[in-house]
Protein backbone atom coordinates (compact mmCIF):
# COMPACT_ATOMS: atom_id res chain seq x y z
CA UNK A 1 0.00 0.00 0.00
CA UNK A 2 2.68 2.24 0.75
CA UNK A 3 4.79 1.19 -1.91
CA UNK A 4 1.59 2.56 -4.50
CA UNK A 5 1.16 5.97 -2.53
CA UNK A 6 5.36 7.11 -2.82
CA UNK A 7 5.10 8.15 -6.08
CA UNK A 8 2.60 10.85 -4.49
CA UNK A 9 5.21 12.18 -1.77
CA UNK A 10 7.82 12.42 -4.48
CA UNK A 11 8.74 16.27 -5.59
CA UNK A 12 9.36 15.22 -9.05
CA UNK A 13 5.73 13.91 -9.31
CA UNK A 14 4.29 17.48 -9.20
CA UNK A 15 7.49 19.21 -11.10
CA UNK A 16 6.58 16.52 -14.00
CA UNK A 17 2.67 17.90 -13.96
CA UNK A 18 4.59 21.73 -13.61
CA UNK A 19 6.42 20.71 -17.14
CA UNK A 20 3.69 19.68 -18.82
CA UNK A 21 0.97 22.41 -18.05
CA UNK A 22 3.92 24.41 -19.16
CA UNK A 23 3.81 23.20 -22.00
CA UNK A 24 0.59 25.05 -22.83
CA UNK A 25 0.43 28.19 -21.59
CA UNK A 26 1.35 29.54 -25.16
CA UNK A 27 -1.09 28.06 -27.27
CA UNK A 28 -3.67 29.05 -24.58
CA UNK A 29 -2.88 32.18 -25.26
CA UNK A 30 -3.76 31.61 -29.47
CA UNK A 31 -6.81 30.08 -28.47
CA UNK A 32 -8.03 32.99 -25.94
CA UNK A 33 -7.17 35.27 -28.82
CA UNK A 34 -9.16 33.53 -31.60
CA UNK A 35 -10.23 29.92 -30.52
CA UNK A 36 -10.64 29.07 -34.41
CA UNK A 37 -6.21 29.21 -34.75
CA UNK A 38 -5.48 27.12 -32.22
CA UNK A 39 -3.64 24.59 -35.31
CA UNK A 40 -0.91 28.11 -35.45
CA UNK A 41 0.33 27.20 -31.87
CA UNK A 42 1.23 23.29 -33.59
CA UNK A 43 2.59 24.52 -36.49
CA UNK A 44 4.59 27.41 -34.99
CA UNK A 45 6.11 24.84 -32.61
CA UNK A 46 7.18 22.55 -35.68
CA UNK A 47 8.67 25.11 -37.12
CA UNK A 48 10.95 26.55 -33.80
CA UNK A 49 11.72 22.81 -33.11
CA UNK A 50 13.70 23.29 -36.29
CA UNK A 51 16.43 25.96 -34.73
CA UNK A 52 19.05 24.11 -33.15
CA UNK A 53 19.39 25.20 -29.92
CA UNK A 54 15.97 24.27 -29.16
CA UNK A 55 17.10 21.16 -28.37
CA UNK A 56 18.93 22.72 -25.83
CA UNK A 57 16.37 24.83 -24.12
CA UNK A 58 14.41 21.75 -23.49
CA UNK A 59 17.06 19.17 -22.41
CA UNK A 60 17.51 21.58 -19.63
CA UNK A 61 13.81 22.25 -18.84
CA UNK A 62 13.67 17.67 -18.94
CA UNK A 63 16.22 17.35 -16.50
CA UNK A 64 14.98 19.82 -14.18
CA UNK A 65 11.37 19.15 -14.03
CA UNK A 66 11.20 15.44 -15.21
CA UNK A 67 14.49 14.29 -13.03
CA UNK A 68 14.51 16.63 -10.21
CA UNK A 69 17.45 16.01 -8.33
CA UNK A 70 18.36 12.52 -8.98
CA UNK A 71 21.41 11.51 -10.44
CA UNK A 72 22.17 11.48 -13.79
CA UNK A 73 22.59 7.27 -14.29
CA UNK A 74 19.20 7.06 -11.89
CA UNK A 75 16.94 8.01 -15.37
CA UNK A 76 17.18 8.52 -18.81
CA UNK A 77 19.97 10.66 -20.83
CA UNK A 78 18.98 13.52 -21.91
CA UNK A 79 21.59 15.86 -23.85
CA UNK A 80 21.32 19.48 -23.49
CA UNK A 81 23.90 20.27 -27.06
CA UNK A 82 22.44 21.81 -29.75
CA UNK A 83 21.13 19.86 -32.39
CA UNK A 84 23.77 19.08 -35.42
CA UNK A 85 21.85 16.71 -37.97
CA UNK A 86 18.27 16.99 -39.51
CA UNK A 87 17.48 13.63 -37.31
CA UNK A 88 17.65 15.71 -34.12
CA UNK A 89 15.46 18.64 -35.16
CA UNK A 90 13.54 15.99 -36.16
CA UNK A 91 13.33 13.89 -32.38
CA UNK A 92 12.75 17.96 -31.29
CA UNK A 93 9.91 18.84 -33.43
CA UNK A 94 8.22 15.36 -32.84
CA UNK A 95 9.32 16.10 -29.22
CA UNK A 96 7.61 19.55 -29.22
CA UNK A 97 4.48 17.94 -31.01
CA UNK A 98 3.90 15.01 -28.38
CA UNK A 99 4.63 17.54 -25.20
CA UNK A 100 1.88 19.61 -26.71
CA UNK A 101 -0.62 16.95 -26.84
CA UNK A 102 0.15 15.17 -24.05
CA UNK A 103 0.27 18.62 -21.74
CA UNK A 104 -3.41 19.41 -23.33
CA UNK A 105 -4.70 16.04 -22.40
CA UNK A 106 -3.46 16.42 -18.33
CA UNK A 107 -4.96 20.16 -18.46
CA UNK A 108 -7.80 19.56 -20.23
CA UNK A 109 -8.26 16.65 -17.09
CA UNK A 110 -6.97 18.80 -14.53
CA UNK A 111 -9.83 20.84 -14.50
CA UNK A 112 -12.63 18.40 -15.43
CA UNK A 113 -11.80 15.82 -13.23
CA UNK A 114 -12.52 18.03 -10.15
CA UNK A 115 -15.56 19.59 -11.97
CA UNK A 116 -17.15 16.67 -12.78
CA UNK A 117 -16.87 15.50 -9.16
CA UNK A 118 -19.22 18.65 -8.81
CA UNK A 119 -21.39 18.21 -10.89
CA UNK A 120 -22.18 14.27 -9.85
CA UNK A 121 -22.25 15.36 -6.37
CA UNK A 122 -25.05 18.09 -7.38
CA UNK A 123 -27.14 15.87 -9.25
CA UNK A 124 -26.75 13.36 -6.40
CA UNK A 125 -27.70 16.04 -3.68
CA UNK A 126 -31.29 17.18 -6.02
CA UNK A 127 -29.36 20.42 -6.69
CA UNK A 128 -30.91 21.10 -10.71
CA UNK A 129 -28.09 23.82 -11.32
CA UNK A 130 -25.63 22.65 -14.58
CA UNK A 131 -22.34 23.43 -15.15
CA UNK A 132 -22.15 24.15 -18.86
CA UNK A 133 -18.55 24.48 -19.03
CA UNK A 134 -18.37 20.87 -17.73
CA UNK A 135 -17.90 17.32 -20.37
CA UNK A 136 -19.67 15.48 -17.78
CA UNK A 137 -23.67 15.65 -17.67
CA UNK A 138 -25.99 13.98 -15.83
CA UNK A 139 -29.78 13.84 -15.99
CA UNK A 140 -32.07 13.29 -13.37
CA UNK A 141 -31.46 13.24 -9.32
CA UNK A 142 -30.13 9.88 -7.70
CA UNK A 143 -28.15 9.57 -4.79
CA UNK A 144 -25.80 6.96 -6.36
CA UNK A 145 -24.56 10.02 -8.26
CA UNK A 146 -22.90 11.48 -4.75
CA UNK A 147 -21.52 8.03 -3.97
CA UNK A 148 -19.40 8.52 -6.82
CA UNK A 149 -18.66 11.62 -6.65
CA UNK A 150 -14.97 10.99 -5.14
CA UNK A 151 -14.14 8.93 -8.36
CA UNK A 152 -12.77 11.85 -10.32
CA UNK A 153 -10.41 13.43 -7.93
CA UNK A 154 -9.25 9.74 -7.02
CA UNK A 155 -8.06 9.73 -11.01
CA UNK A 156 -6.63 12.84 -10.86
CA UNK A 157 -3.54 12.09 -8.91
CA UNK A 158 -3.24 8.26 -10.81
CA UNK A 159 -3.50 10.31 -13.89
CA UNK A 160 -1.00 13.22 -13.20
CA UNK A 161 1.66 10.23 -12.02
CA UNK A 162 0.87 8.18 -15.43
CA UNK A 163 1.39 11.41 -17.56
CA UNK A 164 4.63 12.18 -15.55
CA UNK A 165 6.44 9.00 -16.28
CA UNK A 166 5.23 8.84 -19.80
CA UNK A 167 6.80 11.86 -20.43
CA UNK A 168 10.22 11.11 -18.80
CA UNK A 169 10.36 8.01 -21.23
CA UNK A 170 9.64 9.85 -24.23
CA UNK A 171 12.17 12.65 -23.05
CA UNK A 172 14.87 10.03 -23.16
CA UNK A 173 13.96 8.96 -26.48
CA UNK A 174 13.41 12.25 -28.29
CA UNK A 175 16.00 14.58 -26.46
CA UNK A 176 18.06 11.38 -25.58
CA UNK A 177 21.62 11.39 -27.55
CA UNK A 178 21.22 10.07 -31.38
CA UNK A 179 23.63 6.99 -32.12
CA UNK A 180 26.18 9.17 -33.91
CA UNK A 181 26.90 10.97 -30.16
CA UNK A 182 26.36 7.73 -28.62
CA UNK A 183 29.37 6.60 -30.63
CA UNK A 184 31.34 9.48 -29.96
CA UNK A 185 30.83 9.42 -25.82
CA UNK A 186 32.09 5.62 -26.41
CA UNK A 187 35.34 6.75 -28.52
CA UNK A 188 35.62 9.17 -25.49
CA UNK A 189 35.24 6.91 -22.85
CA UNK A 190 37.61 4.43 -24.48
CA UNK A 191 40.13 7.08 -24.77
CA UNK A 192 39.90 7.79 -21.27
CA UNK A 193 40.26 4.10 -20.55
CA UNK A 194 43.30 4.01 -22.74
CA UNK A 195 44.59 6.96 -20.74
CA UNK A 196 44.20 5.20 -17.47
CA UNK A 197 46.17 2.01 -18.86
CA UNK A 198 48.75 4.37 -19.94
CA UNK A 199 49.08 6.15 -16.63
CA UNK A 200 49.31 3.06 -15.25
CA UNK A 201 51.92 1.73 -17.10
CA UNK A 202 53.76 4.79 -16.65
CA UNK A 203 53.81 4.33 -12.83
CA UNK A 204 54.70 1.43 -12.55
CA UNK A 205 57.61 1.50 -14.98
CA UNK A 206 58.94 4.23 -13.35
CA UNK A 207 58.66 3.79 -9.70
CA UNK A 208 59.38 0.22 -9.65
CA UNK A 209 62.73 1.40 -11.93
CA UNK A 210 63.70 3.41 -8.87
CA UNK A 211 63.09 1.28 -5.88
CA UNK A 212 64.57 -1.28 -7.99
CA UNK A 213 67.56 1.02 -8.51
CA UNK A 214 66.95 2.02 -4.81
CA UNK A 215 67.07 -1.54 -3.38
CA UNK A 216 69.80 -2.82 -5.33
CA UNK A 217 72.11 0.16 -4.26
CA UNK A 218 70.83 0.22 -0.59
CA UNK A 219 72.05 -3.50 -0.41
CA UNK A 220 75.55 -3.32 -2.40
CA UNK A 221 76.37 -0.75 -0.26
CA UNK A 222 75.68 -2.51 2.96
CA UNK A 223 77.65 -5.72 1.65
CA UNK A 224 80.90 -3.41 0.38
CA UNK A 225 81.49 -1.48 3.58
CA UNK A 226 83.31 0.92 1.40
CA UNK A 227 82.47 4.75 2.42
CA UNK A 228 83.09 5.76 -1.06
CA UNK A 229 81.13 3.49 -2.73
CA UNK A 230 78.12 3.69 -0.05
CA UNK A 231 78.51 7.57 -1.19
CA UNK A 232 78.27 6.67 -4.73
CA UNK A 233 75.08 4.42 -4.02
CA UNK A 234 73.51 6.84 -2.18
CA UNK A 235 73.86 9.57 -5.09
CA UNK A 236 72.24 6.95 -7.24
CA UNK A 237 69.23 6.49 -5.12
CA UNK A 238 68.78 10.25 -4.92
CA UNK A 239 69.57 10.75 -8.35
CA UNK A 240 67.07 7.41 -9.19
CA UNK A 241 64.27 9.09 -6.69
CA UNK A 242 64.31 12.68 -7.64
CA UNK A 243 63.59 11.40 -11.59
CA UNK A 244 61.04 9.12 -9.94
CA UNK A 245 59.15 11.86 -8.31
CA UNK A 246 59.58 13.71 -11.24
CA UNK A 247 57.77 11.04 -13.37
CA UNK A 248 55.35 11.11 -10.38
CA UNK A 249 54.32 14.87 -10.43
CA UNK A 250 53.81 14.69 -14.01
CA UNK A 251 51.68 12.19 -14.50
CA UNK A 252 49.30 13.33 -11.58
CA UNK A 253 49.22 16.58 -13.09
CA UNK A 254 47.94 14.86 -16.64
CA UNK A 255 45.79 13.66 -14.27
CA UNK A 256 44.15 17.15 -12.88
CA UNK A 257 44.48 18.58 -15.74
CA UNK A 258 42.74 16.66 -18.79
CA UNK A 259 43.92 18.80 -21.63
CA UNK A 260 47.82 19.17 -20.13
CA UNK A 261 50.13 17.94 -23.02
CA UNK A 262 52.34 15.08 -23.11
CA UNK A 263 55.24 16.76 -24.18
CA UNK A 264 57.19 16.29 -20.99
CA UNK A 265 57.47 12.74 -20.98
CA UNK A 266 60.86 11.05 -21.50
CA UNK A 267 61.94 9.81 -24.90
CA UNK A 268 64.91 7.65 -25.88
CA UNK A 269 66.83 11.69 -26.22
CA UNK A 270 66.61 10.86 -22.41
CA UNK A 271 68.02 6.96 -22.30
CA UNK A 272 71.03 7.97 -20.92
CA UNK A 273 69.99 8.88 -17.58
CA UNK A 274 68.48 5.00 -17.65
CA UNK A 275 72.03 3.62 -18.72
CA UNK A 276 73.69 5.78 -16.27
CA UNK A 277 70.99 4.86 -13.03
CA UNK A 278 71.51 1.09 -14.13
CA UNK A 279 75.80 1.34 -14.49
CA UNK A 280 75.62 3.12 -10.76
CA UNK A 281 73.72 -0.04 -9.53
CA UNK A 282 76.50 -2.31 -10.82
CA UNK A 283 75.72 -3.60 -14.19
CA UNK A 284 78.13 -3.48 -17.10
CA UNK A 285 75.80 -1.92 -19.64
CA UNK A 286 77.37 -1.98 -22.94
CA UNK A 287 75.25 0.41 -24.98
CA UNK A 288 75.45 1.26 -28.79
CA UNK A 289 73.10 3.57 -30.37
CA UNK A 290 72.65 4.37 -34.47
CA UNK A 291 70.25 6.31 -36.85
CA UNK A 292 68.54 9.80 -36.47
CA UNK A 293 66.91 9.56 -33.02
CA UNK A 294 65.81 12.79 -33.47
CA UNK A 295 63.89 11.22 -36.63
CA UNK A 296 61.56 9.71 -34.25
CA UNK A 297 58.39 10.37 -33.60
CA UNK A 298 57.59 11.73 -30.14
CA UNK A 299 55.14 8.51 -29.36
CA UNK A 300 56.96 6.14 -30.57
CA UNK A 301 60.36 7.96 -28.43
CA UNK A 302 58.27 7.94 -25.42
CA UNK A 303 57.04 4.22 -25.66
CA UNK A 304 60.95 3.29 -26.63
CA UNK A 305 62.05 4.74 -23.31
CA UNK A 306 59.24 3.18 -21.32
CA UNK A 307 60.20 -0.50 -22.76
CA UNK A 308 63.96 0.44 -22.18
CA UNK A 309 63.26 1.75 -18.85
CA UNK A 310 61.81 -1.71 -18.17
CA UNK A 311 63.87 -3.47 -19.55
CA UNK A 312 66.42 -2.65 -17.45
CA UNK A 313 64.69 -2.96 -14.58
CA UNK A 314 64.12 -6.23 -14.78
CA UNK A 315 67.82 -7.13 -15.35
CA UNK A 316 68.37 -5.23 -11.96
CA UNK A 317 65.32 -6.62 -10.02
CA UNK A 318 65.74 -10.53 -11.56
CA UNK A 319 69.68 -10.89 -12.50
CA UNK A 320 71.30 -8.11 -10.42
CA UNK A 321 74.76 -6.51 -11.40
CA UNK A 322 75.32 -8.33 -14.50
CA UNK A 323 76.93 -7.06 -18.24
CA UNK A 324 73.97 -5.75 -20.46
CA UNK A 325 74.08 -5.31 -23.58
CA UNK A 326 71.66 -2.11 -25.05
CA UNK A 327 70.86 -1.75 -29.18
CA UNK A 328 69.47 1.30 -30.24
CA UNK A 329 68.79 1.19 -34.08
CA UNK A 330 66.65 3.83 -36.36
CA UNK A 331 66.48 2.55 -40.10
CA UNK A 332 64.80 1.41 -42.71
CA UNK A 333 61.05 3.10 -40.99
CA UNK A 334 61.75 1.59 -38.02
CA UNK A 335 62.96 1.67 -34.23
CA UNK A 336 64.49 -1.30 -33.07
CA UNK A 337 65.20 -2.39 -29.44
CA UNK A 338 67.35 -4.74 -28.33
CA UNK A 339 68.39 -5.91 -24.85
CA UNK A 340 70.36 -8.65 -23.40
CA UNK A 341 71.74 -10.21 -20.29
CA UNK A 342 73.05 -13.08 -19.36
CA UNK A 343 70.17 -15.24 -17.43
CA UNK A 344 70.26 -16.18 -14.31
CA UNK A 345 69.09 -20.13 -13.09
CA UNK A 346 65.59 -18.68 -11.54
CA UNK A 347 64.72 -17.37 -14.14
CA UNK A 348 62.44 -19.88 -16.51
CA UNK A 349 60.16 -19.86 -19.64
CA UNK A 350 59.10 -16.95 -21.58
CA UNK A 351 57.64 -14.67 -18.92
CA UNK A 352 54.38 -13.47 -17.88
CA UNK A 353 54.83 -10.71 -15.78
CA UNK A 354 52.86 -7.51 -16.07
CA UNK A 355 56.15 -5.35 -16.92
CA UNK A 356 56.55 -8.22 -20.14
CA UNK A 357 52.90 -7.99 -20.61
CA UNK A 358 53.41 -4.05 -20.78
CA UNK A 359 56.13 -4.21 -23.08
CA UNK A 360 53.91 -6.21 -25.68
CA UNK A 361 50.70 -4.17 -25.49
CA UNK A 362 53.24 -0.82 -25.69
CA UNK A 363 54.49 -2.36 -29.16
CA UNK A 364 50.87 -3.53 -29.98
CA UNK A 365 49.68 -0.15 -29.53
CA UNK A 366 52.00 1.07 -31.98
CA UNK A 367 51.08 -1.37 -34.28
CA UNK A 368 54.64 -3.28 -33.10
CA UNK A 369 55.84 -6.29 -32.08
CA UNK A 370 58.17 -6.99 -28.91
CA UNK A 371 60.18 -10.82 -27.88
CA UNK A 372 60.46 -11.82 -24.80
CA UNK A 373 62.14 -14.79 -23.20
CA UNK A 374 65.49 -16.73 -23.36
CA UNK A 375 67.98 -17.30 -26.22
CA UNK A 376 71.05 -18.90 -26.66
CA UNK A 377 71.82 -18.57 -22.65
CA UNK A 378 70.68 -15.04 -22.86
CA UNK A 379 67.68 -12.98 -21.48
CA UNK A 380 66.92 -10.70 -24.55
CA UNK A 381 64.25 -8.18 -25.12
CA UNK A 382 63.86 -7.72 -28.61
CA UNK A 383 61.02 -4.30 -29.86
CA UNK A 384 60.25 -3.44 -33.44
CA UNK A 385 58.23 -0.37 -33.69
CA UNK A 386 57.46 1.50 -36.42
CA UNK A 387 57.93 4.86 -37.47
CA UNK A 388 54.98 5.84 -39.60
Amino acid sequence: MFRLLRPFARAVTYTRWLHLFMAVVWPAMWMYLDDRRWWLSAVLLGLVGLVPGMRTVEGLQARLLLLGRRRADDGPEIVVSPSVSWGDRARTVLWLETRLLLGGLVALLTVQLPVSTEVLLRAGLGDGARDDGALLQVSGHHWWYAALAPLPVLVLPVVVVAAGGLITRLAGRLLGPSPAERLAALEERTEQLLERNRIARELHDSIGHALTVAVVQAGAARAAGDPAFTDRALAAIEDTGRAALEDLDRVLGVLRESGRPVSGRPTLADADRLLESARASGAKVDAEVSGPLEAVPGPVSREGYRILQESLTNVLRHAGAVPVRVRVRVADGSLGLDVRNALPAAVAGPGRGSGLRGMRERAALLGGRAHTGPDDGDWRVRVELPLG
